[in-house]
């Protein structure tokens, strides 16, 4: 009994038909196979299978032929799983494309080397999980260690700026937190200096100070 049934997308013929090789023998039925992404929607048009295996960069130009194929595939039948391989770790398509719902994988391409991590991504998505590349979740965590304007911060300074977000004065801070005004008002002090925040009136540096919250979220 087939695992389930998957079209395959990759302009390399050698690679695609080696994924085929491989996936047949690890039980799945391979239903059709496309060098590029109209060939693929036909197929997928025509025998709605259960997995969509698609190379992000596919003719004619190579930039992201096969990540648009895949978006229409989700749009027109939501419940075909995808499995995008990539060259390279492209964080804002694979945040664009894990967007929208289950049974979604991003994998990088070196990754499929692995045998037997690749056929274990493909039951997951068969079996309605998304799965991320380890490396573009490694790119994730340091683009946000790195860009979060908020990591300077304490815990509790982190509460405040929360806080003011709602609009509440240093009394209704301190009185929401349990805390004396003259300790809300040195948070906020540290708070629009951690922020890098301008000279100026306070009034002013507390929007910023919020405006930077809210980009953050």
């Amino acid at each position: 009994m087939s695992r389930g049934r998957v079209a395959l997308a990759d302009d390399d013929v050698l690679l695609r038909e080696g994924l085929a090789s491989l996936l047949e023998r690890s039980g799945f039925e391979v239903v059709g196979q496309a060098g590029d992404p109209s060939e693929l929607l036909s197929l997928v048009r025509a025998l709605k299978p259960d997995l969509a295996i698609v190379d992000i960069r596919m003719p004619p130009t190579h930039s992201t032929e096969g990540l648009d194929a895949a978006h229409t595939i989700r749009e027109e039948f939501p419940d075909i799983g995808i499995l995008v391989l990539s060259a390279f770790v492209d964080v804002e398509h694979a945040m664009e494309l894990l967007a929208t719902g289950q049974r979604i994988g991003y994998l990088l391409k070196s990754r499929v080397t692995d045998v037997g991590e690749f056929i274990e991504t493909v039951e997951r998505i068969a079996n309605g999980y998304s799965v991320v590349d380890p490396a573009l979740v490694k790119e994730l965590v340091s683009a946000r260690r790195v860009n979060d304007p908020l990591a300077v911060l304490t815990a509790r300074e982190r509460e405040v700026l929360t806080l003011m977000a709602e609009g509440r004065s240093n009394a209704g801070i301190g009185h929401r937190l349990w805390v004396t005004e003259g300790t809300v008002e040195k948070h906020v002090r540290s708070i629009l200096m951690k922020l890098n925040l301008p000279e100026g009136e306070d009034d002013h540096r507390r929007v910023l100070a919020v405006i930077t919250y809210l980009e953050a979220r």
